[in-house]
């Protein structure tokens, strides 16, 4: 009973556990696998903006899975991000477009403009 009384409040605890499996599997890597990836980790959670648990803990595992092998295969960093640190990140954060925080206030901004200039839907 208290278990689903602190999720309704915090989220899924199964979500949090794996997140942080797939975050030590991050820091766990050689360097500079590591260190790349924990930048990396970092520009996702400011630039993503995903709001739905488990997409979130998909594409971190999903990280963690490619830099692991990236690493195993000692693949060069710069073959697997490629010239532009930025682009690879955001090419990879937009796979997994789940729900973000920032559909609802584009949603508030559409109807707030609608309402403004007499276009809003009659109910």
């Amino acid at each position: 009973m208290a278990a689903k009384w602190i999720e309704a409040l915090t989220g899924s605890l199964e979500q949090k556990k794996q997140y942080k499996q797939a975050k030590a599997r991050l820091d766990a890597l050689p360097q500079p696998y590591a260190a790349t990836a924990d930048a990396f980790h970092r520009y996702f959670l400011y630039f993503g903006g995903i709001s739905e648990g488990d997409t979130l803990v998909q594409m971190i595992a999903d990280f963690a899975d490619l830099w692991e092998r990236a690493a195993l295969d000692g693949t060069p960093i710069d073959a697997l991000i490629g010239d532009d640190p930025v682009e690879f990140a955001e090419n990879f954060a937009s796979a997994y477009s789940g729900k973000q925080w920032i559909d609802k206030e584009r949603a508030r901004l559409v109807q707030a403009v609608d309402e403004a200039t007499g276009k809003a839907k009659e109910s």
